[in-house]
């Protein structure tokens, strides 16, 4: 095991974890540069800042041990830094799960890079701490003698307390989360809640925005979709409104990019079509947004937009579809597109809420996977 931190005192760390079975190696380090040179201070720098604010040493210890359990399933005492019997309790049971699904997949873990990110401190003084962390995991894994690279990125609210002379994370929350879907109820006026997007009020670019219906009607550009999807993985398109639950939206971006018709209608329950904010209005079809009303359009569509369902997932291709129904109820939360696929031929997909980019497509690494999951596999033909 190799772990590297560096620079959380400016708001930033970053963790390397590699799986070399007969050793561990930690190395810690801080540094600030000018031009090529480590300036000699950084170190008496970071020192006087954790004095200053020692329970930052809890959060240092917590991304180490959240990299670590990338790579390294086996038993092991641990210094204990996390209180939360929920997260550890679920953590143990992820880890267990992924350890046989690595071992399923014929997977051999490499090593785990994470960048974190101290996005914000909601509550501090002397004896707790609220603050939002960001963590960017890099995995690398070898199937078939091939090296594979994922990308995740998810967001947590850590809860630190004082405890004697040291800090201990009483509570973690998950702030981004695929279990919890956007729903065509939340979307109906407008209001505060989920529904809500994050920028302020982005509009699609008209230039490239075909209105009308099925005016773009020709081949499937599945690269290009898979293209759009690689670039807009980790960040929303400004073009366009992004939510807090943003899978689906992301989603139909993709298709469009892949030049999948608008089917404009007008009404939010019928068709498929964006055109952003019109005088403060949502304005775009409960299909573009929200996943069970996008796996509806394209179950039964039968002219622009559409899609074959098949049985398996290595029938699927790249700008495929995959959508999730985490509790088996018939309701999908979730949605993803084929980006890429593995030295076994099984998809590897992008998505958003919980932005992931080149991500094994069964989502068994999930905390919102169970065994009640069921998934329909969406094939987008090649000509519309």
């Amino acid at each position: 095991m190799h772990v590297i931190l560096q620079g959380i005192l400016a708001g930033k760390a970053w963790f390397i974890a590699e799986h070399v079975p007969s050793y561990i190696r930690v190395y810690i380090s801080s540094r600030m540069t000018t031009g090529d040179k480590v300036r000699k201070g950084a170190s008496r720098m970071v020192k006087a800042a954790e004095k200053q604010r020692p329970w930052k040493n809890a959060l240092y210890t917590y991304v180490d041990q959240y990299n670590q359990s990338k790579v390294e399933h086996g038993p092991g005492l641990r210094e204990q830094i996390v209180t939360d019997l929920d997260y550890l309790m679920k953590r143990a049971e992820r880890q267990f799960r992924t350890h046989a699904w690595y071992a399923e997949r014929e997977v051999t873990p490499l090593k785990s890079e994470t960048r974190a990110k101290l996005q914000r401190i909601l509550r501090e003084t002397e004896d707790d701490v609220v603050a939002d962390l960001r963590l960017h995991s890099v995995f690398f894994y070898e199937k078939r003698g091939v090296t594979h690279k994922e990308d995740i990125i998810s967001r947590e609210r850590l809860t630190v307390v004082r405890d004697g002379d040291s800090w201990v994370i009483v509570g973690i929350e998950r702030l981004e989360d695929e279990r919890h879907p956007l729903n065509e109820a939340d979307m109906g006026q407008g209001e505060a809640d989920s529904a809500r997007p994050i920028l302020s009020a982005p509009l699609i670019n008209y230039g490239v925005y075909a209105g009308g219906t099925h005016s773009r009607a020709g081949r499937y550009e599945r690269e290009a979709a898979a293209s759009y999807a690689d670039k807009w993985w980790e960040s929303g398109n400004p073009e366009f409104a992004t939510f807090d639950v943003d899978c689906t939206n992301y989603i139909s971006q993709c298709l469009f990019a892949g030049k999948a018709p608008i089917h404009y209608t007008g009404k939010r329950e019928a068709g498929w079509w964006y055109k952003g904010y019109v005088n403060s209005r949502e304005w775009w079809s409960y299909s573009w947004a929200v996943s069970n009303a996008f796996a509806r359009y394209l179950n039964t569509n039968t002219s622009g937009l559409r899609a074959d369902m098949v049985e398996r997932p290595e029938q699927l291709m790249l700008g495929d579809v995959i959508v999730y129904d985490w509790d088996g109820d018939g309701a999908f939360q979730h949605s993803t597109i084929v980006t890429a696929f593995d030295a076994g031929g099984m998809p590897l997909v992008n998505a958003h809420t919980v932005s992931s980019r080149h991500r094994y497509w069964d989502y068994r690494d999930s905390y919102a996977w169970n065994e009640n999951t069921v998934y329909r596999f969406y094939h987008i033909p090649d000509y519309f």
